[in-house]
């Protein structure tokens, strides 16, 4: 088998970390005050999530150098069950960033290699019989595992590339009328290389919406590519790499984000920022429903990571061009004019008045 960007600054007292006497306000504003400030049950949850994202994020870090804010996303699709677009030319290292977070993790990993040859049948699982038993079993296919690392995706065919769409959306998978569950926590983290490059199928709109992020590696900085050259010359780093969380784990930091509280407020800003795409005249498609939703669960991890039980507009707004920017199609003056989408969205951040601060 083959098988950043800011826009509007958050007024004063209501940053990323309040200070002590600036805490009872911001929850105040933007957390609705649902509970105390004082130390709860939940606050050691809290303190646990950041604990063990940390260990994960260095652990990414030991094989992929300078890219702290393509990790911090990573981190955050993560704890948000979302999955991650890696997309950038060959060489970079969305494989090798791939497999880091992969690794990072003691579950089960199973990765893809996407080539014009693989069969639909290869990532979901083909029915096969066996003539001891003369009746049909399910032979589970690469789908079936809790990372999959999906390589160089839009290789394969559209056909090969909508064997995943059932599964990213509904974390199932249907053969011959047979539904099958898959496990949590599941994450697909696919790279793809850009649709310019020689042999490649450009995703489909729904594919693409079925991620949460996608993220661009770019070219290291000089420093950190010399460090490379030390470091990952001699031996693969991915070799030393060992486990510094299990899948159980996960899960339970999963439904400590889940508990992050989202104002009115900051969802009616969601709301706002999703729907200025799909009036801007820049943009032939504008991004989705499900991409609001996405946004908001984005949000709310990474608020937890930066060990807080609410959103912030400022959470929205530094996720907005990975969360959004590949679900858009920019009109063709846009394209002329040399806009890309990221720009476009970072442009629709800074024009979208922040929300009003009331009581929820």
């Amino acid at each position: 088998m083959n098988a950043e960007t800011r826009g509007n600054e958050i007024p004063a007292g209501l940053g990323r970390t309040p200070t002590p006497g600036q805490n009872d306000s911001a929850i105040n504003q933007w957390g609705g005050l649902r509970v105390s400030t004082t130390a709860t049950s939940s606050a050691m949850d809290f303190d646990e999530l950041t604990e063990v994202a940390g260990r994960v994020r260095r652990a990414i870090e030991q094989v992929i150098e300078g890219k702290p804010d393509v990790v911090e996303t990573a981190v955050t699709v993560l704890l948000a069950e979302g999955h991650l677009l890696i997309e950038d030319v060959p060489g970079v290292g969305k494989t090798m960033l791939a497999k880091a977070l992969a690794r990072s993790i003691d579950c089960t990993v199973r990765r893809i290699q996407f080539t014009p040859d693989l069969l639909p049948s290869d990532i979901t699982g083909v029915s096969v019989f066996n003539q001891e038993v003369r009746d049909f079993e399910f032979k589970p296919g690469a789908v079936f595992a809790n990372i999959v690392v999906g390589d160089e995706i839009n290789r394969a065919s559209p056909k090969t590339q909508a064997a995943l769409l059932e599964s990213m959306e509904e974390r199932q998978v249907t053969v011959d009328t047979t539904t099958y569950h898959l496990e949590a926590p599941f994450m697909v983290i696919a790279t793809q290389n850009p649709i310019e490059m020689e042999g490649t199928y450009p995703l489909p709109e729904a594919q693409r919406d079925r991620f949460m992020a996608r993220v661009s590696m770019g070219y290291p900085e000089p420093a950190a590519e010399l460090r490379m050259l030390d470091g990952h010359s001699a031996t693969d780093p991915l070799n030393n790499l060992q486990p510094v969380t299990d899948s159980q784990q996960v899960l339970r930091l999963v439904k400590t984000v889940h508990s992050v509280h989202v104002s009115e407020s900051v969802k009616e800003y969601a709301v706002a920022l999703v729907g200025a795409t799909r009036r801007s005249q820049e943009l032939r498609l504008g991004a989705s429903p499900r991409a609001t939703l996405h946004l908001i669960r984005a949000a709310r991890a990474a608020a937890a990571l930066d060990s807080r039980e609410f959103v912030l507009p400022d959470d929205l707004q530094e996720l907005a061009v990975p969360v959004l920017a590949h679900r858009v199609l920019p009109a063709a003056e846009a394209h002329l004019g040399g806009r890309s989408a990221a720009d476009i969205i970072s442009g629709l951040v800074a024009s979208v008045p922040l929300p009003r601060t009331r009581r929820d």
